[in-house]
């Protein structure tokens, strides 16, 4: 612990900025926080405080204090004790800005990569979301980190989309179940959490010029559905999103932040643009948002507009007041952030990282029983990343320390056994007794990606897999991606996903058999992109990757149009017919699991769902069931089925579990797109119980008329 100490050095320093004089103040009224929430400071007690802070600032203290400053903090006010508040990425972890000011900010050396927040959902325990979760915000803490620059919840629509792996899937269900537990977790921590991006951002591919076309039914029942479970959790920030929403940017749009986030989602805190994703000085002020990030460059002409009379100063106030009265029941302004305590807890987020990335890995495949490894011989390990680390890039990849390559991993598990070559000939890969290949892609910010690996991966898959039909792929990847020339002849398929620093550990214990595996698909694998709801979003003749970050703000704005509605992900497979390559939810264990006795009765508004879970095999395991809903006629089109619930159940072997759930007719319900409400029509539904979207075990209909 002496030595992680030595690493971690970091101090907070404030900035001095003077001036003084009186300014004007206004009234807010807010509905009372979530009960799970925990404020430090009450929701009034702030509002009395930002109020009077307001009162006491100038108009060009004002005008300052809404832009960002120094690329990554809300401003200091020294004269009025507001202290320099610093916001960092990402969702798995600390991203470390070593290029940060130090005479403002002087950075810890080193954070716990955890694995992908994909990865995290893969996983389907919600236990483990809390840890998860609390590590970061514990780290956060230790490094003197006020705001998180996640929970990110940009929904899964496209496989191509470059940022995919910093997101939780694509049910709405199952992102709202993982997003209202991390935002509790990590708040509970005082670090406040920031859901973004809001709201359709779901492409990379010149994000600033991309336009959403989207209908109301399909932002509340799809796109919005995470954000809204993570402001009823109490998460105080919110960041918008790079593209235009129907016709005008998420972070300067009356219709994005004051009706839909703010009245038709409820949400009362601070609104924080994404960098450099706003122009109109005149639509920011009035769409509700509060702080312009990174510094505000195009946020000018304010005390011009005022004097014209196209906004007013009170508009402004509300502004400070907002961005303050978060700060203040965050307890920022009561209390040191920084806490070297927290310090201690550092060797248990890398137990964390660990056991996220061992029930986050999903078992595809397993033709002949090939895994669990058992006294094989001569096993032949290459591929992409036996050379190098899976780490993708962006904002949210995390330095990490102590990294555990995959060679290291495999060697430790294996011993003697392995063998390591990253050119192996035809007779090399055909002698061997096992070929283990680690292939796939990393995902990045900035561009989207093609759905495929390299053509030299690919081809180098299909190649050893024709060789050695005893081949297990291990894939490191930041999404689906094609697998078509070479999972058929494929042993075995084995989704890593990115698993962080000490993630390779895991993935050699389940190929060892040491971890049953027990993660499940939260995004559908397509066969090909053309398969996908998002096939045909690039403009003509345009392809996934663009090379670095371009701002080409004069580059004509193109329109992505969500053509399929509600129908995203196992949704729009299952209405349109297409078999995909592996179907959400799906996962294998090295055990069986038989469901029965399924009883499903009506108690007032609810539905009591009991049925009967047993462990057919001879070791422990965990399966993940999942609850789906039909609605068997509906007045609007609504999907085959639709996730509802689902639960990680761990059995020793032979154990039986009575498992319990209850859906309400809330549950049941669909976004009316006449009455701009949730609607639910009476009628008759099927409840589905199954190992995936598409191995379903049981099902019973019933007719709800409460």
């Amino acid at each position: 612990m002496k030595d992680l100490k030595n690493i971690l050095l970091f101090s907070v320093c404030l900035a001095v900025l003077v001036s003084c004089s009186e300014g004007t103040g206004s009234e807010v009224t807010l509905p009372a926080p979530s009960p799970d929430f925990k404020p430090f400071i009450s929701l009034p007690a702030a509002t009395r405080r930002a109020d009077s802070l307001v009162r006491l600032m100038t108009l060009a203290e004002k005008i300052r204090y809404v832009k960002g400053y120094k690329e990554f903090f809300i401003r200091p006010v020294p004269r009025l004790n507001i202290p320099l508040i610093y916001l960092s990425d990402a969702t798995q972890g600390v991203h470390i800005r070593h290029e940060l000011d130090s005479s403002i900010f002087q950075q810890m050396e080193h954070a716990t990569a955890f694995p992908s927040a994909l990865s995290l959902a893969a996983s389907w325990n919600l236990p483990l979301v809390d840890d998860y979760a609390r590590a970061v915000g514990e780290e956060c803490r230790a490094g003197g980190i006020h705001i998180l620059l996640g929970p990110g919840l940009s929904f899964y629509r496209s496989s191509q989309y470059g940022r995919s792996y910093e997101y939780l899937g694509e049910d709405p269900y199952l992102v709202s179940s993982v997003i209202e537990r991390y935002v509790v977790s990590l708040q509970n921590t005082g670090v406040m959490a920031t859901l973004k991006a809001f709201v359709a951002n779901n492409s990379d591919f010149y994000r600033r010029r991309s336009n959403s076309v989207v209908s109301e039914r399909a932002l509340h029942e799809i796109y919005t559905k995470g954000f809204k479970a993570g402001i009823d959790a109490g998460a105080l920030a919110v960041m918008t999103s790079y593209n235009l929403v129907n016709g005008e940017w998420a972070g300067q749009s009356d219709y994005v932040i004051n009706d839909l986030l703010r009245e038709q989602l409820g949400f009362r805190h601070l609104v924080m643009t994404d960098w450099w994703s706003v122009w109109d000085t005149e639509k920011i002020v009035h769409s509700g948002l509060d702080l312009i990030m990174p510094r505000g460059e195009f946020f000018t002409g304010v005390e011009e507009l005022i004097e014209a009379g196209k906004i007013r100063e009170t508009q402004l106030d509300r502004m400070v007041g907002s961005i303050i009265r978060s700060c203040i029941m965050m307890g920022f302004y009561d209390r040191p952030q920084q806490d070297s305590t927290y310090l201690e807890t550092f060797p248990s987020h890398v137990e964390i990282a660990l056991n996220t990335a061992r029930e986050g890995i999903v078992l595809l495949k397993n033709d002949r029983s090939l895994l669990p490894i058992t006294g094989s011989k001569d096993i032949l390990l290459t591929g992409k990343f036996v050379d190098t680390l899976a780490i993708p890039s962006g904002s949210a990849d995390v330095d990490g320390y102590d990294w555990l390559d995959l060679p290291t991993a495999i060697q430790n598990e294996f011993g003697d056994r392995i063998m390591i070559k990253s050119e192996p000939t035809d007779e090399d890969i055909r002698a061997a007794s096992l070929v283990i290949l680690s292939t796939g892609n990393l995902g990045l910010e900035g561009a989207d990606i093609p759905y495929k690996i390299l053509p030299g991966d690919d081809a180098f898959a299909e190649r050893v897999c024709s060789l050695n039909p005893n081949t297990i792929v291990v894939v490191n990847a930041s999404a689906g991606i094609n697998m078509m020339r070479w999972a058929d002849k494929a042993g075995a398929l084995v989704y890593a996903w990115y698993p962080g620093q000490i993630g390779n550990r895991a993935v050699a214990e389940v190929l060892s058999g040491k971890v049953n595996p027990s993660g499940k698909l939260p995004i559908t694998i397509e066969k090909t992109f053309q398969d996908s709801p998002a096939y045909g979003y690039l403009p003509a003749g345009e392809t996934p990757r663009h090379g670095k970050l371009k701002w080409d703000l004069e580059r004509p704005i193109h329109d992505v149009v969500y053509k399929e509605g509600v129908f995203v992900g196992y949704r729009w497979y299952e209405k349109e017919g297409i078999e995909p390559l592996f179907p959400f939810g799906h996962g294998l264990s090295y055990t069986q699991f038989d469901y029965g006795n399924l009883k499903i009765s009506p108690d007032g508004q609810d539905l009591r769902i009991n049925f009967r879970l047993e462990n057919l095999g001879d070791r422990a395991g965990a399966e993940i069931v999942q609850v789906y809903a039909r609605d068997v006629e509906c007045s609007v089109p609504r999907p085959i089925k639709e996730l509802k619930g689902f639960k990680k159940i761990s059995l020793t072997e032979g154990e039986i579990a009575d498992v319990a759930f209850t859906l309400s007719t809330e549950d049941l319900s669909f976004w009316h797109p006449g009455h701009r409400r949730w609607y639910f029509e009476p009628g008759e539904f099927e409840i589905l119980i199954g190992a995936s979207s598409q191995d379903i075990r049981l099902s019973q209909k019933i007719t709800l008329n409460p």
